[in-house]
């Protein structure tokens, strides 16, 4: 079988990247300009300016990948883009740029669901063994992803209202401690306590997830603690905080993959990155006797590498374009929506 290089392009929220995969696995060239400077003063992601800031740093990014690669756009064999779901400013500046080029050098365009290529982040490390759940966790994402076979897609559970990245933001802001939450929010949570008595969030029998009244609860205790005139202990709410969701997460992973009779485990997005997450999965993973798999920090956060790894699957599908396709800001990952 000759060689498929896959070039891909990712601007769904506010990472740039491009990048070029071999088969699906190997990782040639890869760029990812992050915005977190732009966007830090405002405590959360800015769409306009991270759609403006795509559009400034693109050009740059898809030129140094393929110089990178000693590659040209004619041995490119399918270009994959995020179409969705995203912020619809980020997703089109990428969208208009993948299919101008697939246009212009005649070469196919695969369209990638954001989850799928969080997922397939996972095949740049070590194929993924089927059948098996995914747990997506990040800013935008917390959901259960069931599958037999590569590019199958069953979601059995995701998040009622914030996603559980988000819930680490906002209760980051709360106290202060600055953006992006999550990163901030594992790191104090190590030197605290369980000190805090804070409710489990949907903590029943259900594959569904929700964070936004642990949110408020934790937005409810600051406020009663100050009016009492009270210190808040900083690491010991970001303990408290961060061992509720994460007994959830695991527990619900867990219960999943038994009900669903699977030994693989993957855990992916950005949220991923989480080291207590990873550990406390990593343990019960090993307890059950279940084979957990968990990408590198740089392939958990948004990437164009894991889009090509998805494209490359879905290419094999036929899953190309047609001229109805458009940006989503919102859409469900299914087998048959690429």
């Amino acid at each position: 079988m000759n060689d498929k290089y896959i070039l891909a392009l990712e601007t769904s929220c506010d990472e740039t990247s491009v990048a070029i995969v071999k088969n699906g696995y190997q990782e040639i060239a890869s760029v990812i300009m992050s915005q977190v400077n732009e966007h830090e003063a405002y405590g959360g992601v800015v769409p306009e300016i991270a759609s403006r800031t795509h559009e400034k740093n693109i050009t740059w990014a898809l030129e140094k990948v393929l110089t990178d690669a000693n590659l040209r756009l004619k041995d490119i064999d399918a270009i994959a883009v995020t179409y969705g779901p995203g912020l619809i400013g980020s997703l089109l500046v990428g969208l208009m740029v993948a299919k101008t080029l697939a246009w212009l050098n005649d070469i196919p365009l695969v369209p990638v669901h954001h989850i799928a290529g969080h997922i397939y982040a996972s095949n740049l490390e070590t194929k993924m063994p089927f059948p098996l759940m995914a747990l997506v966790v990040s800013g935008g994402h917390t959901e259960l992803i069931y599958m037999k076979e590569d590019y199958s897609f069953e979601k059995i559970g995701g998040t009622l209202d914030d996603a559980v990245g988000e819930a680490y933001d906002k209760v980051a802001r709360l106290l202060d401690l600055g953006y992006p939450g999550g990163p901030i929010i594992d790191q104090r949570a190590q030197k605290g306590d369980d000190n805090y008595d804070l409710p489990y969030p949907l903590d029943d029998d259900s594959f569904n997830f929700s964070f936004s009244g642990l949110k408020s609860a934790v937005t409810n205790l600051i406020h009663n603690e100050k009016q009492r005139g009270n210190t808040i202990n900083k690491d010991d709410l970001a303990h408290s905080f961060q061992k509720r969701i994460i007994d959830v997460l695991a527990k619900k992973t867990i219960k999943a993959m038994q009900i669903y009779q699977v030994n693989n485990l993957v855990l992916v997005g950005g949220v991923a990155a989480n080291s207590s997450l990873r550990e406390e999965l990593k343990n019960r993973c090993q307890n059950e006797g279940f084979h957990f798999i968990v990408p590198k920090v740089i392939n958990c956060t948004d990437n164009a590498a894991m889009i090509a790894a998805a494209g490359y699957f879905a290419l094999q599908l036929n899953h190309c374009f047609d001229e109805k396709m458009v940006a989503k800001s919102v859409c469900e990952l299914t087998s048959e929506n690429e």
